[in-house]
C-alpha cells in the first residue's frame, strides 16, 4: 500500500532541501512546508536564537514537536538537517508521505556553507562540520526511502534527479 502523498526532504544544512522543496512544489501542484520556519514562527525566533537562548537538547526537543505535529496532504515538506535526531518526528513524517534524503558530500556541503552558528545549525560543542556530518549520514540513510545524489548538479540537475527518482518509485 503506498504512503500519503507528501515528499519529506531530509539531509545536511546546505543540501538545497528549501530551494529545491520550493520547485518541485510548483512543479508538482504541490503546498511548500519548511519546518524550520513552523519552528521560528511557533518559538517567535530565530532557530540560532532558540539554540543559543534555550541550549542544543531542548531546541531538539522543540524540533521533534513541531515535525512530529505536521499536518498535510500533496505538500513537500522541507526538514531541518537535525530532524533525524528525533525518533517521533521521523516515525510521523515517514508515515505521512515519502522520505527522499538529498544527498551531497562533506566537501560539497562545505563549499556551500560558511557560518554554521549563524544559519542555526544543530551541533554540539567541539563538533566539527566533518563529524557532524559523519554522525547525521547514517540516520539520513536509515530514514530514507528514495537518496538523491546531487553533487556536481546545480539547481535544475538537482530538480531533475530528483523527480526521476520519484517517478521511478511510484509504489512509496
Amino acid at each position: 500500500m503506498a504512503k500519503a502523498d507528501n515528499i519529506i526532504l531530509i539531509g545536511m544544512p546546505g543540501a538545497g532541501k528549501s530551494t529545491i522543496g520550493r520547485l518541485l512544489a510548483e512543479r508538482l501542484g504541490y503546498a511548500f512546508t519548511d519546518s524550520d520556519n513552523l519552528i521560528c514562527e511557533r518559538e517567535g525566533r530565530s532557530l540560532s536564537r532558540i539554540i543559543e537562548e534555550d541550549g542544543l537538547e531542548n531546541f531538539l526537543r522543540i524540533e521533534e514537536e513541531v515535525n512530529a505535529g505536521i499536518q498535510a496532504e500533496k505538500s513537500v515538506i522541507a526538514t531541518g538537517g537535525s530532524v533525524i535526531y528525533g525518533a517521533r518526528a521521523m516515525e510521523h513524517l515517514g508515515k505521512s508521505g515519502k522520505i527522499v534524503y538529498l544527498r551531497l558530500s562533506c566537501p560539497e556541503l562545505e563549499r556551500r556553507l560558511s557560518d554554521l552558528r549563524g544559519r542555526g545549525v544543530a551541533i554540539r560543542e567541539g563538533l566539527t562540520f566533518r563529524d557532524l556530518y559523519e554522525e547525521r549520514t547514517p540516520l539520513y540513510e536509515r530514514y530514507a526511502d528514495i537518496i538523491v545524489d546531487l553533487d556536481g548538479k546545480d539547481t535544475e540537475g538537482a530538480l531533475s534527479a530528483l523527480t526521476e527518482k520519484l517517478e521511478q518509485r511510484p509504489e512509496l
